[in-house]
């Protein structure tokens, strides 16, 4: 989940320091903001998710609030899962196609700016639960979709921009996708199950343990395939011809397998190399579940020594990037993460369907939101924007494996678990 709400320039987005996330003009009057003028920033719903049934039976569903790059609210989310629930049942439609209105983003994420209002004035506010739920349960339908989903993940796809993508059938790339889980730098953690994907990632997960601790950002069409949050790289150029072919597409009594022919019709091979992959050793090894984060770090401190120019340059990005991040983050996405991995890999354990990580999940975003690393994250890269959070604890030796463990425990009494 991201914080979006301003209309910015790609390359502005992606100098910012945590690139997904800028200050709307309302976010200093955040403790202002009720729930009711929440729900009333909301009300341009039907616009910003437009659903289309096209003749051949293709389903369109077009996210068009660009100036927020298509960050998602309350509203959207329950639109966008309507639309879903209606298109499987209709036999009508043969596939779903998602798409941005604009180049620059395909969704940069959840506008979350009410929701931390609401906190900030009462963190027993109903509406942490709503839209931790709207999200999830949106997500496990995307994953378990009967008919052919198609994402076109053009320009910024971060956060809940993943997490609407990730979990499809279909996932083109092109060269102006910009993918990332910068959630760390808020105090918050990378969630969305972008744990259940990273669990699939090179090296054993530890690629996606990487990414989702660093926040690293992934720019190229080769590292988002190797990684595998593309299927397939289709230019920018081409998007009109893909989706004009899709909606020309005569459908056989199997979709999937139509789909696949335009799509393979429209793709290109990649024109670089995946520099994941050429550093897959060092982010196995450093980035092993067996290593404790103040493990990961020292090793990292070592590979910044190294002769090899490249492997001595990610390493020092990586500790930047994870200099940014609330200890206490750092250390509740490693054990989650690991345990995700680990566990996932058991026959009938829950964790091995995403329905089961989305579970646990959901008590772990109930109680991370509400933690004050949230808040004050919120404050320093959003709100007065001096990139200079106070954590607590304000270091890795000053975290409670405890703590982090409590996050989780079944929920309390009087709250429901995840019904997914």
């Amino acid at each position: 989940m991201l914080i979006r709400h301003l209309s910015v320039s790609p390359s502005l987005v992606n100098n910012l320091p945590f690139s997904s996330l800028a200050a709307s003009p309302l976010l200093g009057r955040l403790a202002s903001v009720s729930h009711r003028t929440f729900a009333a920033m909301a009300s341009s719903t039907e616009e910003f998710v437009r659903g289309t049934v096209h003749p051949n039976g293709v389903a369109v569903i077009t996210l068009d609030r660009p100036k927020a790059l298509n960050a998602m609210n309350l509203d959207m989310d329950l639109k966008y899962k309507s639309y879903l629930d209606e298109w499987e049942e209709d036999p009508r439609v043969k596939c779903v196609l998602i798409e941005g209105s604009s180049p620059r983003a395909f969704c940069a994420g959840m506008d979350i700016k009410g929701v931390v209002a609401e906190i900030r004035k009462d963190k027993s506010t109903p509406l942490v639960q709503k839209i931790f739920t709207a999200e999830y349960t949106l997500i496990c339908k995307i994953s378990e979709y009967k008919k052919p989903y198609i994402s076109l993940m053009d320009g910024i796809t971060m956060g809940f921009g993943i997490g609407l993508s990730g979990h499809g059938c279909y996932r083109i790339v092109t060269e102006r996708t910009v993918l990332a889980m910068p959630e760390n730098a808020i105090g918050l953690f990378p969630d969305v199950g972008f744990s259940f994907i990273a669990a699939q990632t090179p090296g054993g997960g530890s690629v996606g343990a990487y990414l989702g601790m660093t926040g690293k950002r992934i720019t190229t069409p080769a590292d988002a395939l190797f990684v595998g949050l593309g299927t397939h790289y289709v230019p920018s150029g081409n998007l009109a011809l893909l989706k004009d072919a899709l909606l020309s597409a005569q459908f056989s009594e199997d979709p999937h397998r139509d789909v696949i022919d335009v799509v393979s019709k429209h793709s290109s091979s990649l024109e670089s190399n995946a520099l994941l992959k050429s550093l897959l050793p060092q982010i196995a090894s450093s980035f092993s579940s067996e290593k404790s984060v103040p493990e990961i770090l020292e090793e990292l401190k070592a590979h910044q020594q190294s002769s090899d120019a490249t492997v001595a340059e990610w390493a020092k990005e990586a500790l930047g990037l994870l200099k940014k991040c609330a200890p206490f983050s750092l250390c509740l996405t490693h054990k989650y993460f690991a345990k995700v991995a680990s566990e996932g890999r058991k026959a009938h354990n829950d964790l091995s369907k995403l329905s089961g990580v989305m579970k646990l999940e959901y008590r772990i975003a109930l109680r991370s939101s509400l933690r004050d690393d949230f808040a004050e994250g919120v404050r320093a890269v959003l709100v007065d924007k001096d990139q200079n959070p106070k954590w607590n604890p304000c270091s890795l030796e000053q975290v409670d494996t405890k703590d982090v463990e409590s996050l989780f425990e079944s929920l309390y009494s009087g709250i429901e678990e995840l019904r997914v």
